[in-house]
């Protein structure tokens, strides 16, 4: 690592946010002439992997300049008074839990642009689409660098308008319901979750996050806890998503294409969980004791209710879809997020923020793929693709088929890659609760969510039976024994670092959990493990 001085940590995270905005203003107006290539629209794509590459760049120069030695204490810190009536500040700072949901983002968001610029998004305008996706990415990396409750609520909601339109415009099927569904469910969790910003920095006297947790709830009342905690978990809990605050996902997923997806797993989700261990445990202590009981319980459901949807959408004459049957996937494995969120303990914590990732970079791969599987045959319905024998893509595409069984064994938790280590950190806190809370019930939700990683193998290993396996001479997915393109060159740009960076964080989950353990200590000094 190259630690760097401090105040060019704050020049680059203040870099990092603003960029992306900027270039949503750029890609509105006119190209330069010189610069427009084969026409105005090819210029304007170039124009997004642009812009998202230079903020993957700084973001990774700044995960290089932070200090790891340090890694839970708040670095590159910019704050200046914004509006001194009401005490709000710009006051931006990364530490060991937001430093990889930064380059997380930033990841993802280049790898859409790049498949974007290969593969025209089908729909209006392209500068549209562009701008759009940088505003997306400008609201989620200020969403996780942000330490103002105020402004952190500015960022949450930034996101909702460049996706809505993402889905609505440039969606599939029913993308119009989808994207209405996907907004009144969010806007109004967010309405709730502002009143309980209010409540918790109006009585706490400051809005600031830093302050917040090291006072660690001291000098606001039990009842305004349990108020504060109650309002921001129910808005945190709609992004998350949790059951059965989650209709509006799959839906969306379904609607949506190919880079919203990704995103919306990917990056969007992480905003809900996120708000969970930045604000809501160390802020409202005694609130989140309160109620982890109830989000545990709520955890296993959506843990179960998820892996039995997938089952029920992955058998034979279901005609379920495989973007549907992947958002369901995400239910569950948010499940897992909130269980570790709620133990309340260090380990489930890291847990938590472990599965995040993991979930990021393996249900953005998946999505990716079933983009491409659908591109190619026309269809992302099962049935369809596998017709009698199953599709067989392990003969007609092994390439293709070989990633696709490669993300499903990685996001059924297979040891050694990354989505082992954030599901079993988040039953091991489950197994070790948190003083005063009750360690029958959390027996109880151990079990159900140990459960829920056998029905998870079970529809996973289903699907790669029904489309990757299967005889290609009488294969006819889509109706159709034509051949397949196998992977092309910009696939491999976009799905090896994902594939790459899941084999690692699943063989070095070391890299990952030195920066949020001690980050975590600092957040939840009270507990013991």
């Amino acid at each position: 690592m190259i630690p760097l001085d401090d105040t060019v940590l704050q020049a680059l995270l203040a870099a990092v946010v603003a960029l992306p905005l900027l270039g949503a203003v750029a890609a509105l107006l006119p190209a330069p002439p010189g610069l427009r290539g084969r026409g105005p629209e090819q210029a304007v794509l170039r124009h997004g992997v642009t812009v998202t590459g230079a903020v993957l760049v700084l973001t990774v120069l700044l995960a290089l300049g932070f200090d790891h030695d340090h890694p839970g204490v708040m670095q590159a810190q910019t704050d200046v008074s914004w509006i001194p009536a009401l005490d709000v500040r710009l006051h931006l700072g990364i530490d060991g839990i937001s430093l990889p949901l930064l380059v997380l983002t930033a990841l993802l968001t280049f790898l859409c642009a790049l498949h974007s610029y290969a593969k025209r998004p089908q729909g209006p305008r392209p500068q549209a689409f562009v701008a759009l996706l940088l505003l997306l990415e400008c609201g989620t990396l200020a969403t996780f660098a942000v330490l103002d409750l105020v402004l952190f609520f500015l960022a949450f909601e930034t996101v909702l308008i460049p996706m809505y339109f993402l889905i609505a415009r440039w969606g599939g099927e029913d993308r119009g319901p989808a994207a209405w569904k996907f907004v009144l469910y969010t806007l109004l969790g967010s309405v709730v979750m502002l009143l309980g910003l209010l409540v918790l920095g109006g009585n706490a006297g400051t809005f600031d996050m830093v302050r917040l947790a090291q006072q660690h709830g001291s000098g606001l009342s039990h009842g305004t806890q349990v108020v504060a905690a109650l309002a921001i978990g129910l808005g945190l809990a709609v992004k998350a998503p949790m059951w059965p605050l989650h209709s509006w996902l799959p839906d969306a997923h379904t609607a949506a294409p190919t880079v919203g997806s990704v995103l919306l797993a990917g990056v969007l989700l992480k905003m809900g969980t996120y708000g969970f261990v930045r604000i809501l445990l160390p802020a409202a202590p005694e609130g989140a004791h309160t109620f982890a009981p109830y989000l545990a319980a709520f955890a296993v459901a959506g843990i179960i209710y998820g892996s039995l949807a997938c089952l029920a959408l992955a058998r034979k004459g279901a005609q379920g879809d495989l973007k549907r049957l992947i958002a369901y996937s995400s239910v569950g494995h948010m499940g897992f997020v909130l269980l570790g969120v709620a133990t309340l303990t260090h380990t489930g914590v890291n847990g938590a923020l472990y599965a995040n990732i993991a979930h990021g970079l393996i249900t953005g791969l998946l999505f990716f793929l079933v983009g491409a599987l659908k591109d190619r045959t026309g269809t992302s319905d099962l049935d369809a693709l596998a017709g009698t024998t199953g599709a067989a893509l392990y003969g007609r595409t092994p390439r293709l088929g070989g990633l696709l069984a490669f993300g499903a064994v990685a996001s059924l938790g297979l040891p050694g890659l990354a989505g082992f280590w954030g599901e079993l950190l988040a039953l091991l806190g489950a197994y070790h609760p948190a003083p005063g809370l009750s360690r029958p019930a959390y027996a109880v939700f151990l079990a159900l969510g140990a459960l829920g990683t056998l029905l998870t193998a079970a529809y996973l290993l289903l699907v790669v039976r029904r489309v990757c396996m299967g005889d290609p001479a009488t294969s006819s997915p889509a109706g159709s024994s034509a051949a397949l393109p196998d992977v092309h060159g910009h696939e491999y740009a976009a799905w090896v670092p994902l594939v790459v960076l899941t084999v690692l964080a699943g063989l070095w989950p070391a890299a990952l959990l030195g920066l949020t353990d001690p980050a975590v200590q600092n957040l939840l000094p009270g507990v013991t493990r």
